[in-house]
């Protein structure tokens, strides 16, 4: 059906709704004076009328809207039919569900990996102010930094403070003598091994299990890897078995491919002879295999 004549809807005065889809009609002239209601149930036609080009809608100035009463004498096709697709209950949903994943990614972010990006930032930090001093040419504030558990502190300060600080000459920087107050532990870590020209870890059982410690050895380790020096120092307080090292994966791998320190109360003078000459030892790693 291509043309309508204009008197075939005249029988049907109650006529509300009328379905004209795929009859390729060419024409419409004969809409005029009827009850058009100006709401978003008229939205298709009215943007059928403007965009369809096989069809003409005649006189569609004379279409005037009835209902809404606060619409009514409008032109019909003057209805903003954008504000029928301004779906706000489907913006105000995907807005709402957004802001609940936000909440949930910063809630397992502050309760799970808070730790691990504070670490990592103050690494990136530590890494960029001792490149800069490298370039510079300063010399590091500390000879070494003693990484201790606080179960060992009473052997650092009896045993190798007064022996490496006040006989040898070496400059210590101790946990709670040298970190600076007030600033976060990881920063103060950092700042302490980059600040050092080498780390010494005074390992223990206490130390392999202790957060702080395995932290401190970890940054350590990177500033190995990173520098490529022999910058890293391992001294056991007592033996431990290579079962129970088993667990620690980065001390059992350190440990192959590096050679540690190990105390002797039989022989003290041995020992601190062979921390001596690791502290005098340069910078660059005896060969690729020394690096983790």
């Amino acid at each position: 059906m291509s043309n309508l004549d204009p008197n075939l809807l005249q029988p049907i005065p109650n006529l509300q709704t009328l379905d004209l889809s795929n009859c390729k009609i060419k024409a419409l002239d004969f809409m005029v004076n009827n009850p058009f209601t100006c709401d978003c149930s008229n939205a298709g036609f009215i943007l059928w009328a403007k965009n369809q080009k096989q069809t003409q809608v005649a006189n569609t100035h004379q279409y005037i809207c009835s209902f809404p009463t606060d619409k009514r004498g409008s032109l019909l096709f003057d209805y903003d039919i954008l504000s029928c697709w301004d779906d706000s209950s489907f913006f105000c949903f995907v807005s709402s569900s957004c802001l609940v994943v936000l909440t949930l990614v910063t809630s397992f972010v502050y309760n799970f990996l808070r730790w691990e990006l504070g670490y990592t930032f103050h690494f990136f930090r530590a890494f960029l102010y001792d490149s800069r001093k490298r370039k510079d040419g300063d010399d590091p504030q500390f000879d070494t930094f003693v990484s201790y558990h606080i179960n060992d502190e009473d052997w650092v300060y009896r045993e190798m403070l007064p022996m490496l600080e006040e006989e040898q000459g070496w400059r210590l920087c101790l946990h709670h003598r040298d970190f600076q107050p007030g600033k976060p532990i990881i920063g103060n870590i950092s700042d302490a091994i980059y600040g050092s020209r080498k780390t010494i870890c005074v390992i223990s059982r206490s130390y392999l299990e202790s957060k702080w410690c395995s932290r401190e050895i970890q940054m350590a380790s990177f500033r190995l890897f990173d520098e490529q020096k022999d910058v890293l120092i391992l001294l056991f307080l007592e033996e431990i078995s290579a079962h129970h090292l088993s667990p620690y994966y980065r001390m059992r791998k350190l440990l192959k491919k590096r050679t540690y320190l190990s105390w002797s109360v039989q022989h003290p003078g041995v020992f601190w002879q062979n921390v001596q000459r690791a502290l005098q030892a340069g910078d660059a790693p005896e060969n690729p295999d020394m690096l983790i």
